[in-house]
């Protein structure tokens, strides 16, 4: 399975289009980049392509109006989530603004779920 790095420029797009909320966190993911909210992810960066998870009517009316893609490795793409249109990396700006309003509906639906449970660390192994 092939992991595509962004590039800066790509990644410096991402932070653009994540909404600038107290609660968001922006970290690092696999050489791409994870937005976050209540430790669940809304929206990632995967080599170009930037993914949201959107709730069943954002996502079915966004996939119906757009020429969206899969979000994640092409063998596997992640559930849940909807690739934002290639073309719009190449518009220019009023993408990236049609970009963050889809970023913001999904920083609102995954602000809306259970927080994450930070996992507990695992005890480390002796070493002989």
């Amino acid at each position: 399975m092939e992991m595509p790095k962004a590039t800066e420029e790509e990644k410096e797009r991402f932070r653009r289009v994540v909404p600038d909320h107290p609660g968001v966190v922006v970290k690092p993911m696999f050489g791409n980049l994870g937005a976050f909210v209540n430790g669940n992810m809304f929206a990632g960066l995967f080599g170009p392509t930037i993914g949201v998870k959107l709730s069943r009517e954002d996502k079915e009316l966004l996939e119906s109006s757009e020429r969206t893609v899969p979000f994640g490795p092409a063998e596997r793409p992640m559930g849940g989530y909807t690739g934002l249109p290639e073309v719009w990396n190449e518009e220019g700006d009023g993408d990236e603004t049609r970009a963050r309003a889809w970023a913001e509906k999904a920083l609102a639906y995954v602000a809306s779920l259970p927080a994450k449970e930070p996992k507990e660390p695992r005890a480390r192994k002796a070493s002989p």
